[in-house]
């Protein structure tokens, strides 16, 4: 008869877990559902030519992505406010974009905040730009947002 009491007691706790499990999935943070990655640098004649690798992972595609992108100079001042026309981004396939900005110095570029996404088109609306976007950086240049 203790053994009847004890094999509930026992079973109770992962019971309570594989009930608990979909809660606690709930809960946890979802993957980034668009990336966007500065991934290098290179200086042009007329300017840095700037490479972005674009993820999107929203499950959707988007068929227009602009973004609002202040570029900081190498000591923390605004350089220029300016637009990276992004274009379609399909669903689950990455897409490498590139920027020339005319007359900026590479060596002289510090930080790239994207300040928010000036267009956005998207079956799921345009919070799918900005909704969990992550950003990151291969070369020395901070990316923020």
């Amino acid at each position: 008869m203790t053994r009847a009491f004890r094999l509930p007691l026992l079973t109770f706790p992962s019971v309570f877990l594989a009930l608990a499990a979909p809660a606690i999935a709930q809960d946890a943070p979802d993957a980034p559902a668009l990336s966007i990655e500065l991934n290098a640098q290179e200086q042009q004649e007329n300017g840095c030519k700037l490479s972005f690798l674009a993820r999107n992972n929203t499950g959707d595609a988007i068929s227009a992505a602009v973004f609002e992108t202040v570029l900081f100079d190498d000591a923390g001042q605004v350089d220029r406010l300016t637009l990276f026309d992004f274009g379609a981004l399909p669903a689950n396939k990455p897409r490498l974009r590139q920027f020339v900005v005319p007359g900026l110095q590479c060596d002289a570029l510090g930080q790239v905040l994207i300040n928010g996404a000036a267009t956005c088109e998207a079956e799921a609306g345009a919070a799918t730009c900005t909704e969990g976007l992550s950003l990151s950086s291969r070369t020395d240049v901070e990316m923020m947002g």
